[in-house]
């Protein structure tokens, strides 16, 4: 398994050198939607891209974090957030196991523990697996690893369809696809997400087809 950090940087010299003449990152890159895709804070999306560290984080924190990071960027078709009864009762847990989880974790008492966020378990476990498992279903269709995911991971999965979009206009053949792209171009936000999904889960299953031929 490839270092993330090193994967990421590969990721990103990758970009560059499809970079079209003239232009830099900022021309492809869209921080706040790249923020929202791979549940990392925009901040954190921009030390990463310059080649940064992230801010060491626990893994419950971040898990926490990223629950109520995909419950306010993937609403429902009303704009309405899905609620923690709905969410929770996907994969057979309560509401309020959930809701304080969520609640309880980001919102500590001062008298309580707080989290040590030098402290970086390799892999949550127990109950929290399975809640993960549970609410990367209700949201990804599947467990994904989406919520535990380091930074620079989440942040190279992010960026496949932007690699995927430049190769396409490096292409001989782009003007075949041109009518494609142009399409996708003009879909309403919440359906080019679906497509970025798309582009993500089959990116995601090339590589691991490829990996076990290798």
């Amino acid at each position: 398994m490839r270092d993330p950090r090193q994967a990421l940087a590969e990721t990103l010299g990758l970009l560059d050198s499809l970079l079209g003449k003239g232009q830099c990152r900022d021309d492809v890159l869209d921080v706040g939607r790249l923020s929202v895709e791979c549940g990392v804070p925009p901040d954190v999306v921009r030390t990463l891209l310059k080649g940064g560290r992230p801010p060491l984080e626990d893994i419950t924190d971040r898990i926490v974090r990223r629950i109520a990071h995909l419950r306010e960027t993937r609403r429902r078709p009303d704009g309405s957030r899905h609620s923690y009864e709905e969410i929770a009762s996907s994969f057979g847990a309560t509401r309020a196991s959930l809701s304080n989880l969520v609640n309880g974790r980001m919102n500590p008492k001062k008298t309580g523990d707080a989290a040590d966020p030098g402290r970086r378990p390799a892999r949550p476990g127990g109950p929290l697996a399975s809640t993960q498992a549970g609410v990367e279903r209700f949201f990804f269709g599947e467990p994904n690893g989406w919520l535990s995911a380091e930074p620079e991971s989440a942040l190279d999965e992010a960026l496949q369809p932007v690699l995927a979009r430049l190769r396409a206009a490096a292409d001989p053949e782009t003007d075949r696809r041109a009518p494609a792209l142009r399409a996708a171009a003009a879909l309403p936000e919440d359906e080019w997400r679906l497509l970025e999904r798309f582009i993500d889960t089959l990116v995601r299953k090339v590589r691991e087809e490829r990996g076990t031929r290798g």
